[in-house]
């Protein structure tokens, strides 16, 4: 691992003005991405700059009933928050099953919505690939291909997106903050992430001397009847194969309002809004369900047989959470 200079910010504004004097600087969190691509070489920074003591901590229900969180604030404090736990309850489990303890007691909310995905052509330097070295090819095209996704890919890319609460958090039109030399800037959280296209190395629209400082969640009065399915390789430790957050309002046994994220399946976090817009009005059947999952899943490329399987594994996934909401709406009445 190359030498690369270190600095330690104790405000926003510090931060991001030695993130700017300075070319190929990046921030450095809870590092429990960062450190990893340092050391396979995956990321080469000059320099960092350390904002773990920055006063972006703020964790909060809010006057209308949503949900504030700072950029720093560590995964397992929001996972463990009693206002998250019952206005949020998939939020909370989306957290409980992103990692080990150990890392949700290190990862900030910041940083696990900037992480770097787990393809392996990006995480073995042997390999091309277009998000590490832009224009270099994917060096896994016709390879490694079991773990990678059928939805938002491009010809130069089709690395899934890795973070689990970043599925509940597109299903809750979340909005993130970032601050820069030029001021504040505020982007809809679906618009915050980019597909690939023939710019895959590009995976945000802001620039590398923005700083993530917060999360808004808007009030969903029914998140409180939501629920978060990771299907896996095994129960810990893994990254999901799929996964569906679901939110659902029931009205005499119709679906009133519906909110649902996928992940495991897509570059970004994924919102199925197909799905729910053919889920509105209809009856909460299971049938019903399997129509909106294959009608979301249509456009998925299942063309190489090593993860094609995930089309169908994200259907029966979304089914089965949207099973288990309507069983839970039943329980509460």
């Amino acid at each position: 691992m190359k030498p690369i200079a270190f600095a330690r910010a104790e405000t926003v504004d510090d931060a991001i003005t030695a993130v700017t004097a300075r070319p190929n600087t990046v921030f450095l969190a809870g590092g429990t991405t960062l450190v990893d691509m340092l050391r396979i070489g995956a990321m080469q920074p000059d320099n960092v700059v350390d904002v773990n003591r920055l006063p972006l901590t703020e964790l909060e229900i809010t006057a209308d009933g949503g949900l504030r969180i700072g950029a720093m604030v560590r995964m397992s404090e929001v996972a463990a928050d009693p206002g998250v736990r019952e206005r949020y309850p998939f939020l909370s489990v989306a957290l409980w099953k992103g990692a080990t303890a150990q890392i949700r007691n290190m990862a900030s909310m910041g940083g696990n919505l900037m992480q770097k995905v787990r393809c392996p052509g990006f995480r073995d330097v042997a390999f091309a690939c277009n998000k590490r070295n832009p224009g270099s090819g994917c060096g896994v095209l016709d390879g490694l291909h079991r773990g990678n996704a059928v939805l938002g890919t491009s010809e130069h890319c089709f690395a899934m997106h890795p973070s689990d609460v970043a599925i509940p958090l597109t299903a809750l039109d979340a909005v993130v903050h970032v601050q820069g030399p030029k001021g504040t800037r505020s982007f809809a959280f679906d618009d915050f992430f980019l597909i690939p296209a023939d710019t895959p190395h590009i995976e945000h629209p802001i620039s590398p001397d923005e700083l993530v400082v917060r999360i808004d969640v808007p009030p969903l009065a029914y998140a409180t009847t939501s629920h978060y399915l990771k299907v896996r390789d095994r129960e810990s430790y893994e990254f999901a194969a799929a996964s569906a957050a679901v939110a659902l309002d029931l009205v005499d046994g119709s679906v009133a309002n519906v909110r649902i994220g996928l992940g495991g399946v897509a570059t970004k976090p994924w919102r199925a809004r197909i799905a729910e817009s053919m889920l509105i009005g209809r009856s909460a059947t299971k049938e019903n369900f399997a129509i909106a999952a294959a009608a979301e899943l249509a456009a998925a490329d299942g063309s190489n047989p090593m993860n094609k399987f995930k089309v169908t594994l994200a259907q029966r996934t979304l089914v089965r959470a949207l099973e288990t909401v309507t069983v839970q709406i039943g329980g509460h009445k």
